[in-house]
């Protein structure tokens, strides 16, 4: 495989932090800054095209379409997000809920469609209806698919696997196992290849979040066989596993109380739609499975999304609330401090 140049007007942040809240194997989190390991190849792709405008596509609360606009807008790009919604809220403004607020901010075009008319055509097929509508405007636009996950957006995550060794090596850190979100395949695809071609030799344990594992056994068999790789397949290289629950982007209380207790227990936030979703079912694993996770490093990466968080409001308040960490003050006291501060002519200001 060709190196491929990636553009370095974005840049991404890393960090590690480590818990040990939950028992049997030891959990270290690796997050990816604003998701843009797949973005700075496929950016880089879209200006050495010269193209003028970008389109992208996913769910209404897509970390990915965000993502895009933010890169896209930063260099000067018009970006146009095809989002998949309910049937009842398509044809009303999308509102500035989560990752719409940022998307609208930076002044993205969205084109709402209703998610049956989604699953009846797919994505590609409404990427290139939106694609030919712009080019007959004169546009030259270039077309991200679904999370950024085809061949070239992989690099991203065989570009992680280099990273993630060096780290390893500066902090004299070994895994046993690399867990994540799988949405759209190409974030597992290029974690594995990497973790193949590398001699890693970690497991990899992915975590769909829709479909289901054979459909992704099938997309990632794609992708790694577009980047020229035919010594496995995808079965091979990872296990997947179900963690959609009840619907993609729908949470339940049992995922949100997950979220909740890892934020409590180790500061890092989760998001509803991957990360959250991936880290309850891991912890569904780790229990069912004591013998095969007791005593390994599992290194789960957690792929952004923050703001999608905002859309769970409703959800999440209850679970906050039971924790009963939010009163009202009494002030009597410091109304005494004040007056007698106040009398001995005391500033408070310098008070330790």
């Amino acid at each position: 495989m060709q190196v491929q140049p990636k553009v370095r007007n974005v840049v991404f942040i890393s960090c590690l932090c480590q818990s040990s809240k939950f028992e049997g194997a030891m959990k270290v989190c690796k997050s990816t800054f604003l998701q843009v390991r797949k973005l700075e190849f496929l950016m880089a792709d879209a200006v050495n095209k010269q193209s003028d405008c970008v389109i992208t596509i996913g769910g209404i609360q897509s970390n990915h379409a965000r993502a895009t606009a933010v890169a896209a807008t930063y260099l000067g790009l018009p970006c146009h997000l095809i989002l998949r919604n309910s049937r009842h809220l398509a044809d009303t403004d999308p509102g500035l809920v989560g990752n719409l607020l940022v998307e609208r901010l930076v002044g993205a075009t969205i084109h709402q469609v209703a998610k049956e008319e989604y699953a009846k055509v797919g994505a590609a097929a409404l990427g290139q209806a939106l694609l030919q509508q712009l080019q007959q405007e004169g546009k030259k636009p270039y077309y991200i698919p679904v999370g950024g996950s085809s061949p070239l957006g992989c690099w991203g995550y065989l570009n992680f696997v280099a990273e993630l060794q060096q780290q390893m090596q500066e902090m004299a850190q070994s895994f046993d196992v690399i867990a994540a979100a799988c949405g759209s395949a190409g974030t597992t695809a290029g974690i594995a290849l990497g973790n193949k071609l590398s001699g890693l030799g970690a497991a990899i344990h992915a975590f769909t979040v829709c479909d289901d594992p054979d459909y992704f056994y099938e997309e990632i068999d794609g992708l790694i066989g577009e980047l020229g790789y035919k010594e496995s397949r995808a079965t091979d290289l990872l296990t997947a596993h179900q963690a959609k629950g009840i619907g993609y982007a729908l949470s339940q209380e049992e995922e949100l109380r997950t979220m909740r207790d890892v934020a409590l227990a180790t500061g890092v936030i989760l998001d509803p739609v991957y990360s959250g979703k991936a880290v309850h079912q891991l912890l569904m694993c780790i229990a069912a499975e004591p013998d095969y996770w007791r005593g390994k490093k599992v290194l789960f990466v957690h792929t952004g999304g923050l703001l999608g968080m905002y859309d769970k409001m409703d959800q999440l308040q209850p679970l906050v609330q039971d924790l009963g960490r939010s009163s009202r003050m009494d002030v009597a006291a410091a109304i005494a401090i004040k007056e007698a501060a106040d009398a001995e002519g005391k500033d408070l200001r310098f008070w330790h």
